[in-house]
């Protein structure tokens, strides 16, 4: 259930190195393509690749903290902003995104929670034996923006082509994450119908 430095784990490479390990819960973060400015995210990456290059994985807890600390909590501060077209804030095209990450729920994986917010989406959840993070994120992006897409009569990229995700460690780690969640949309003063929140366990 929870990531194991002893057991075998899967990598590949989509940009950086993506770790999975079966049966593990992991929390994932992608976006829309205009959600941050081309020059903010050139800078981003160049600083962040530098980083890499001198703690070169694989990581011990406090390394990963650190990087996260740097990189992925002030990507997610400039996506909090609103900065883009901010699409998923339509509460049609949020329930596409939604839908999607469902659709295959207790079969391909098993999702624990989720948000869609207007210009990204976080999902905590454990995939199926034999099933790759990577093919159903991308499914998941591919469903979606086609969908809206045809909604808004356009053509072109919707979703930027990176994402996100870190294996999650124990218990304490995975109440942090889904606190996250939860309070992602009062972090980034949204209103009610600018997002869509998942979270049975909530309830």
């Amino acid at each position: 259930m929870f990531f194991n430095s002893d057991l075998p784990v899967r990598k590949h490479l989509n940009h950086l190195p993506h770790w999975q390990q079966d049966s593990v819960f992991v929390f994932a973060t992608w976006r829309l393509a205009d959600s941050v400015p081309f020059e903010i995210m050139t800078r981003w990456r160049e600083e962040r690749d530098t980083w890499i290059s001198e703690h070169p994985k694989p990581w011990d807890e406090p390394t990963e903290l650190e990087y996260h600390r740097r990189f992925s909590t002030q990507l997610e501060e400039w996506m909090d902003q609103g900065m883009g077209s901010c699409s998923l804030s339509n509460p049609d095209h949020a329930r596409i995104v939604a839908d999607s990450l469902l659709f295959f729920d207790g079969d391909r994986y098993f999702i624990d929670s989720f948000v869609v917010m207007p210009n990204h989406v976080h999902v905590l959840m454990r995939l199926q034996t034999g099933f790759s993070l990577e093919k159903v994120i991308q499914s998941w992006k591919q469903f979606s923006a086609r969908q809206i897409n045809q909604r808004q009569e356009k053509s072109g990229s919707f979703w930027h082509k990176r994402y996100w995700d870190r294996l999650v460690r124990s218990e304490d780690h995975l109440w942090k994450i889904r606190h996250y969640i939860l309070r992602n949309p009062e972090k980034a003063k949204l209103h009610e119908r600018q997002f869509l929140i998942y979270a049975p366990w909530n309830q």
